[in-house]
């Protein structure tokens, strides 16, 4: 059986104590490795679940016969 997919919140909490752990220095260097590229598929499970959610968000714009319609938020600009 599969493990439960894990929430943002509680990927982005595992991510911020093992970043944690692997500042603190008392991580040997297979330990370090191995978290690192655990700490990369937490990022990445991160990231995509905020672009999906950024795909889901909506601008409400009120239409000139003053009806409320929807459009897609625009993309982001990248710096």
């Amino acid at each position: 059986m599969s493990e439960k997919k894990k929430t943002f919140e509680e990927n982005l909490d595992e991510l911020e104590k093992l970043v944690a752990s692997m500042e603190s220095g008392e991580m040997g260097l297979e330990e370090m490795v191995a978290a690192f590229e655990r700490g990369q598929k937490l990022a990445k499970a991160c990231g995509d679940r905020l672009d999906e959610v950024e795909r889901r968000i909506e601008v409400i714009k009120k239409g000139a016969a003053g009806t409320a319609t929807t459009e897609p938020l625009p993309p982001m600009e990248q710096p």
